[in-house]
């Protein structure tokens, strides 16, 4: 922690204050007397363009202007939507690229919060295609590069997170649990609380980039990754935070499996109201593995975005059931005789309830594979139904956790 550092969050705080409130932080009862904890949600899904991701842009932008007035970014949701925002604000212009991939949802809005200010350009299939088509305009039009997370005046502006935590509570809380991507905003609130605070840094499963950059000392690749969780699916954590977070310890460090992730994105809408993407809910999901170490303290989870396009929530649902337990899919393998099907559906229990049913015999065998899809209320009762089945003399595979296959019939 440096007192300089401190000193220009505190600015970048200020300095946005016409801009955009500061975010409420609010403490959450449900949580709090789950955890026994004092759990306080940083509700950054709660600014003007759903996401902390403007915090940055803004900080960045505002140092170069007006020697630069014209910005380029490379991304596919939030810091795309930021830039575009603060292109608005401050009367300049943006060219925003972004992957032919990325959802319409998103595409709108990144145009409707930049107006006449923001050009989006898709191009390339992969995040990297975009990348070099963005930072190659950037060379050849003397603009701006505005990087999500792999810049100081970017890491300054996530800061201000950090800042209005501290006003807030009247000092520095116990412990803050966070999600981890390009590092940016790990970055800006261990700059400014240092390491007197504790702290949790949350990585999905399947882009753990700090836990190795800590365990090889230096920033990896860990391609491929799993990109459910886009706003934290980063295959390689930024150097500059990096140089800020490499002391910190691995045990620190936490991964969530995606689907998991999921349950929280669904109790908290169900419960609360309050819509997450799947990395704002990260933080939240990781308090069940915190519980011992959390328990009477004061804790701040950094809610880090809410842009959630509810075309995803059939999947997102899905997830949450496989992963709970309340929902499996098998493949059954029916004899090709009178009454089978009857037998096999009087091994159901009282709330086992069919949810897919797919025939797929293929040709003049005796037997004939059935897909099937059961959703159910607690996840003991597949336990008893899977031993009423093989006592009926029927075999069954089931593919609940097969990636490969879900990708296919599920």
């Amino acid at each position: 922690m440096t007192e300089n550092f401190q000193a220009m969050a505190t600015l970048a705080a200020a300095k946005m204050r016409p801009v955009f409130a500061a975010t409420p932080l609010l403490k959450n009862e449900l949580l709090s007397q789950r955890f026994g904890a004092e759990i306080w949600l940083k509700r950054e899904d709660l600014t003007p363009v759903r996401s902390y991701k403007l915090r940055g842009a803004f900080n960045a932008m505002r140092k170069v202007i007006p020697e630069k007035d014209l910005f380029v970014c490379a991304s596919a949701g939030n810091h795309a939507q930021g830039v575009a925002f603060m292109c608005k604000y401050f009367g300049v212009q943006g060219v925003i690229f972004m992957p032919v991939t990325t959802p319409e949802q998103k595409i709108h809005k990144t145009r409707m919060f930049g107006g006449d200010h923001a050009e989006v350009r898709l191009v390339g299939d992969y995040f990297d295609e975009t990348l070099v088509a963005a930072q190659e305009f950037c060379a050849e039009r003397g603009a701006h590069f505005l990087s999500p997370f792999d810049d100081d005046d970017v890491i300054e502006g996530q800061a201000s997170i950090a800042v209005e935590i501290e006003q807030d509570m009247g000092g520095m809380p116990d412990h803050i649990v966070m999600p981890v991507g390009g590092g940016g905003l790990s970055a800006g609130i261990v700059g400014y609380f240092g390491m007197e605070c504790g702290y949790s840094f949350v990585e999905p499963s399947g882009a753990m980039s700090l836990a190795a950059a800590v365990a090889e000392g230096r920033p990896v690749d860990v391609s491929p990754i799993n990109n459910f969780v886009d706003g934290a699916a980063v295959a390689k954590i930024g150097a500059r935070p990096f140089e800020r977070l490499k002391g910190v310890a691995p045990a620190d460090i936490m991964d969530l499996p995606e689907d998991r992730i999921c349950c929280t994105i669904v109790e908290m809408l169900n419960v609360e109201g309050i819509v997450l993407e799947p990395a704002g809910a990260m933080s939240i999901e990781a308090l069940g593995d915190l519980r011992e170490r959390i328990k009477g303290k004061r804790v701040v989870c950094i809610v880090t975005g809410g842009n959630f396009d509810f075309e995803r929530l059939p999947e997102v649902k899905e997830r949450a059931q496989r992963y709970s337990g309340l929902k499996k899919y098998f493949i059954l393998r029916l004899p090709q005789r009178p009454g089978a099907l009857r037998d096999f559906l009087d091994r159901l229990g009282p709330k086992d309830n069919i949810t897919r049913f797919e025939y797929m015999k293929k040709s003049a065998r005796n037997f004939g594979s059935v897909l099937i899809g059961i959703e159910t209320d607690r996840p003991e009762n597949f336990e008893g139904l899977f031993q009423r089945i093989e006592e009926s003399g029927f075999t069954y595979t089931d593919i609940t956790n097969d990636e490969t296959l879900a990708q296919f019939v599920i």
